[in-house]
């Protein structure tokens, strides 16, 4: 479990809300189109993106600013890879170009509470009064599937609703909720930032980081 994560400014402007999906294509396309024949053609499944934060205009889009960052995990042996193939590489999201510039890396840092913007599971078609309580239930499942000790709740948005998260992909738009999970001693916060929790992890989903960090935003 010695991972690294990589963190690079961005040069633009804005970018669409949802932009998941749409951030991991442009990486899988450069990738492709990459003449290294040490890279792969595609994210390995031990790579996880984040998405990427901004300062919303509750009409589809987010404007970046100096807390906007393209964030990697990756094995520690792998750093070097992503590091050099990253650096100045210009993405066009949906029509929305950013530059990754001025990289850096940092350690994980364990916390007793990690939050994650948005986490998805492939559930059987429920009524959706209950699926808060399935959700809930597959994250406890997760859990205990990862040996990870602690407890996970739905927080509330600004408008006190619970924080309900869509992602499209393609022509589907997948249902998920921002996650927290509670009590976690270090080597499990360390493991849960490392494993994820859910499903669509290329796509942002299932990335864990610390509370205080979301405080600091």
């Amino acid at each position: 479990m010695n991972f690294l994560e990589i963190q690079f400014s961005l040069r633009g402007k804005t970018l669409p809300a949802d932009h998941g999906y749409a951030l991991y294509s442009a990486v899988k396309q450069r990738l492709q189109e990459s003449k290294d024949e040490s890279l792969p053609s595609d994210l390995p499944a031990e790579v996880h993106l984040c998405s990427i934060p901004g300062v919303p205009d509750r009409a589809g889009l987010i404007y970046l600013n100096r807390g906007s960052r393209f964030r990697l995990r990756c094995p520690s042996e792998q750093m070097q890879t992503w590091y050099r193939f990253l650096q100045n590489q210009v993405f066009d999201i949906r029509g929305h170009l950013i530059r990754l510039v001025q990289p850096r890396i940092t350690l994980p840092e364990a916390s007793k509470t990690l939050a994650s913007r948005m986490v998805t599971f492939k559930l059987d078609a429920i009524d959706h009064v209950e699926l808060p309580r399935y959700f809930l239930e597959s994250c406890q499942k997760g859990l205990e599937r990862l040996e990870v000790s602690g407890q996970a709740f739905i927080p509330s948005d600004v408008n006190g609703d619970l924080a309900r998260r869509t992602l499209q992909i393609r022509d589907k738009k997948i249902v998920g909720y921002s996650v927290v999970i509670e009590g976690l001693n270090q080597s499990d916060s360390l493991k849960l930032q490392w494993h994820g929790l859910g499903g669509r992890q290329h796509f942002g989903c299932g990335w864990f980081y610390p509370m205080e960090e979301a405080n600091v935003s």
